[in-house]
């Protein structure tokens, strides 16, 4: 039988401003393990520290433009467009711009704040 997922549950973020986190599958909602979904609205100069989670997560931009940064460079992900980075890559995320960004993220497995090693 289907379930339905009647609201998301809010959990706490990292970053240097406040920003939302709603999980809609996930450890904390529904007690998923194998993934996460979650809608994500940062404002504009948010950023959190850099992480290497051992989690695969694919990002979809619905607004506004994600900012990721990894070992190689930047990134700038925008409305309609998605980024997918690996387990044990190091990144970081942040919404540098006027309006900050909304975001969907899928973690595999879910998200965990023990498996994401945010840096020191």
């Amino acid at each position: 039988m289907p379930t339905l997922i009647a609201a998301p549950a809010v959990v706490e973020a990292a970053g240097n401003k406040p920003k939302r986190i709603e999980e809609f599958v996930g450890r904390v909602n529904s007690g998923h393990t194998a993934v996460s979904v979650a809608r994500m609205t940062s404002p504009d100069g948010w950023r959190e520290p850099g992480q290497r989670p051992d989690f695969d997560e694919v990002t979809v931009v619905l607004r506004g433009m994600l900012q990721v940064e990894y070992a190689g460079g930047t990134l700038e992900v925008r409305a309609g467009q998605a980024v997918v980075t690996s387990a044990g890559e190091w990144v970081r995320y942040s919404t540098p711009e006027p309006g900050g960004a909304e975001y969907l993220a899928v973690c595999m497995p879910a998200f965990s704040p023990s498996t994401v090693h945010r840096d020191g």
